[in-house]
């Protein structure tokens, strides 16, 4: 359903449709059947970062040999100890429950040939706890996510709606606000990118789920729809902005000058044991971590980049060695 109107009202805003808003959509969906729920995305409703998520979600599943303790400690490692560990500690002992949310909701998850999850290890990890779906694993998790969502009467998606600014009392009320004041936010305004027309849409709970802003960076492997518009709504807004420094980049591209975005190396390729090499053949992940290609991204892509600096070159290789074939 397409809605023209100028003014539009409703119970929930949701604004963008990656795995955070959708997920989001659909639990209130479900638990409010008489609310009515909107999403707006600038693009078609499955562009997203999730779309592009290649390797899979880390969970403790096996737990023979597996625990919360050691992903909570993986995790904190990672983080170079920045994490807020009461944050951590949730979303590992969480994580379980709603990976099986995604599995009731019917995303498929690879198995081995003994009809057990087939469980992957990624950079930063000490145990093999990755779920996945070929190397589409977020493609996947958004195709059952959009199902689920379709099938509810109560959400309506507004695609290539292009949100500009939150609405405040700053334009409710002509009055002026300020940061760290308390300020309420009554919905958004909205550019509806084919009508060319600016739509007023009013709701008594707004949620932000736009994604990052990647494409702010000349080399990136976030898609277009990255370039951080709810950061920057969210500033206008005298929103309280925190860890924006943090910006994380995946390790491994494939090097092929012009394309943009660059063709992101699922980080799984290191995890079934391919090697990075110097532009002359040789081995250097050890002289950076005991860990070699198995350390976390932010120690591997600083690892690359000082590489290409010493020699000059624009850039590194992957050895790879025989994988095993993933059933699809």
């Amino acid at each position: 359903m397409v809605n023209d109107k100028k003014i539009i009202e409703s119970d929930f805003l949701v604004i963008g449709s990656g795995v955070s808003g959708l997920t989001f959509a659909l639990k209130i969906a479900i638990q409010y059947k008489d609310s009515k729920i909107i999403i707006v995305t600038k693009d078609e409703k499955t562009e997203s970062n999730t779309k592009y998520a290649q390797g899979g979600i880390a969970t403790v599943y096996d737990k023979t040999v597996d625990s919360f303790e050691q992903h909570i400690q993986d995790t904190i490692s990672a983080g170079d100890g920045l994490c807020n560990e009461k944050v951590v500690r949730m979303v590992v002992k969480h994580a379980p429950e709603r990976l099986q949310e995604l599995i009731d909701w019917g995303t498929k998850f690879d198995k081995n040939d003994k009809g057990e999850y087939d469980l992957g290890r990624e950079g930063g990890h000490s145990q093999n706890r990755i779920l996945h779906h070929t190397d589409v694993t977020g493609a996947e998790i958004e195709r059952a996510l959009i199902a689920q969502v379709n099938a509810q009467s109560n959400i309506e998606f507004l695609e290539h709606h292009y949100v500009i600014d939150f609405i405040t009392e700053h334009q409710a009320k002509k009055s002026k606000t300020k940061r760290n004041s308390k300020i309420s936010c009554f919905g958004a305004y909205v550019l509806d990118e084919k009508k060319s027309v600016v739509k007023t849409l009013l709701s008594k709970f707004t949620m932000l789920a736009s994604g990052g802003s990647g494409q702010v960076y000349q080399t990136t492997t976030n898609p277009k729809v990255a370039t951080g518009d709810g950061l920057a709504m969210s500033y206008r807004a005298k929103a309280e902005i925190a860890d924006v420094e943090f910006i994380q980049f995946h390790p491994t591209a494939l090097y092929n000058p012009g394309e943009y975005p660059a063709f992101l190396i699922s980080e799984a390729v290191r995890g079934f044991g391919a090697k990075l090499r110097t532009i002359d053949g040789k081995a250097f992940m050890h002289n950076y971590d005991n860990r070699e290609e198995l350390a976390s991204r932010d120690i591997v892509a600083r690892a690359i980049d000082n590489e290409l600096k010493k020699s000059g070159s624009p850039h590194v290789f992957f050895r790879l060695h025989p994988f095993r074939v993933r059933k699809i």
